[in-house]
């Protein structure tokens, strides 16, 4: 083995003792899910990367996305990708931490474009799986509240809770934020 392979795996192994491969955090709106999100990215002491998927439709979307660059610092590589996150997944180095926000408005986004949502979401997952760099994707819980009156509304539920089922069963780490406070689903906290 040379020095750079050995070098090269050593890397590896320490990066996935400091973050699981792929990291889940979700929770309802405006529950502290993107701040924890952001928090388990910055302590990893790797190179954050923040991966955007929100489109900005209307002033309220803007206003919150302001919020959210306000919060980051200059250390942050800011990308954004509203449909295909695979080329943006596969330019990332190991050296890297990727915060995906979110699974939601990228999901939204394949609705409202109409594209085929279990190809997208198998093209996601598999993105998720190959990226060189530990990946924490934000996803919102939509299933706790009433059940939707019209259609689409129902639709976009059942995709959304899908998802995070996929995402779940994909994750090494799973965490639920309420209220600003984390439960751990499934793994343990790096």
């Amino acid at each position: 083995m040379s020095v750079t392979s050995h070098v090269t795996a050593w890397f590896t192994m320490m990066v996935k003792k400091v973050l699981p491969s792929l990291s889940v955090v979700l929770g309802g709106a405006a529950s502290g899910k993107s701040v924890f999100a952001e928090n388990i990215i910055l302590h990893s002491r790797l190179n954050p990367v923040y991966l955007a998927t929100a489109l900005i439709g209307d002033d309220e979307i803007k206003k919150r996305v302001d919020v959210h660059k306000l919060r980051r610092s200059d250390r942050w590589i800011n990308l954004e990708a509203a449909f295909d996150l695979s080329p943006v997944l596969a330019d990332r180095a190991a050296d890297q931490a990727v915060l995906l926000d979110c699974a939601t408005m990228w999901l939204s986004n394949q609705m409202m474009e109409g594209t085929d949502i279990a190809a997208e979401q198998v093209r996601l997952l598999a993105a998720l799986k190959t990226c060189a760099a530990p990946i924490v994707v934000v996803t919102n819980e939509v299933g706790q509240g009433i059940v939707p009156d019209n259609a689409l509304a129902r639709h976009f539920r059942e995709a959304q809770g899908r998802l995070n089922i996929a995402l779940a069963a994909q994750a090494d780490l799973v965490v639920q934020v309420v209220a600003g406070l984390s439960n751990v689903l499934k793994g343990d906290l790096p």
